[in-house]
């Protein structure tokens, strides 16, 4: 079977999966990966400023490496076997790096506390979410940062993902998580981290670069506003501080018709970012919630099927070489 259809295969039934399952409960790769990225940093971590990047960036080509290297391994190891192994370690490998399913159920969970009027449960699980500190926001703060952070993670934790693997295979896959994973680790503007994070954060930005346009363009297709999406991705999506942020969360901002952006805190850190589509949109609510997960959704699939189609051009141009 041709390498198109196992990613094809692959794919769509580790979205299938993560639908039905979500996360596992314990045990997640993910959370293996980063205690094993919490060791290499106890080793590698210097206060001495003159060696922090160079540090960083070792510790950066280790671990996203060592994701991409196990990926190699394994594909290699099932290359020549029946075709159904290859659909599911494809499978395995893109149910182990999406997260739209626990995405969407923190995000509606946060959601129904506020349509209850319990503020203080919604602050609870917001962590659960997003960084932000939830004692400084109120109810429609805290729905702004929920919606903003289904459009963001829709890019980083499921459309970046399918983008890398349709390139790569399930070595794609795995690398995609790892940088995306070192990023939050290590990657923000904190003391500790300015200069040995440098590499993640640079990184995660090229690497999410054309998952974030992915999502964006998605967004503008299956939005319940068209012409509202593209105008704010086009006006407002350059004034975000992120290069991937700002296409996604501006996209989605004029797909649902409300404003993104704003004054944030995070742990006591105050940021003051730039308003999206703040001349066409209004507050956002509660209720805008459950419109951004199913936008998540429906972009994910169309994300999917454009991987697919991307993937399997590329099989033919490949072949039209030989």
């Amino acid at each position: 079977m041709r390498a198109d259809r196992v990613f094809a295969y692959g794919a769509a039934a580790g979205l299938v999966g993560d639908r039905i399952l979500g996360d596992p409960r314990r045990g997640h790769p993910v959370a293996a990966f980063g205690r094993a990225a919490a060791a290499v940093e106890r080793v590698l971590w210097t206060d001495a400023a003159p060696g922090q990047r160079a540090r960083g960036t070792l510790h950066t080509l280790v671990c996203a490496g060592g994701a991409a290297a196990l990926g190699a391994l394994g594909a290699r190891a099932v290359r020549r076997r029946p075709a159904a192994l290859r659909i599911a370690l494809t499978a395995a490998a893109t149910w182990t790096v999406v997260g739209g399913t626990s995405l969407g159920r923190e995000a509606r969970a946060i959601g129904g506390a506020l349509t209850a009027g319990d503020t203080e449960v919604a602050r609870e699980r917001l962590p659960h979410l997003c960084g932000r500190d939830p004692q400084a926001l109120d109810e429609q703060q805290i729905a702004r940062a929920v919606v903003e952070s289904v459009a963001e993670n829709t890019s980083d934790a499921v459309v970046g993902a399918l983008v890398w693997g349709a390139v790569a295979g399930v070595p794609g896959l795995l690398a995609f998580r790892a940088v995306n994973t070192l990023d939050a680790m290590v990657g923000h503007r904190s003391p500790r981290y300015l200069r040995y994070g440098w590499a993640s954060a640079r990184l995660d930005d090229l690497a999410g670069w054309p998952g974030a346009r992915l999502t964006a363009a998605a967004a503008v297709l299956a939005g319940p506003d068209r012409r509202g999406a593209v105008r704010a991705w086009r006006a407002d999506a350059h004034r975000h501080p992120s290069p991937n942020a700002g296409p996604v969360e501006s996209a989605f901002a004029g797909a649902l018709g409300v404003r993104m952006g704003g004054t944030l805190a995070y742990a006591g850190r105050v940021e003051h970012r730039p308003v999206l589509n703040g001349a066409a949109g209004r507050p956002v609510e509660a209720a805008d919630i459950e419109r951004a997960v199913r936008l998540s959704r429906r972009v994910t699939w169309l994300a999917l099927g454009t991987c697919v189609a991307g993937r399997t051009l590329l099989s033919y141009a490949r072949k039209g070489r030989r």
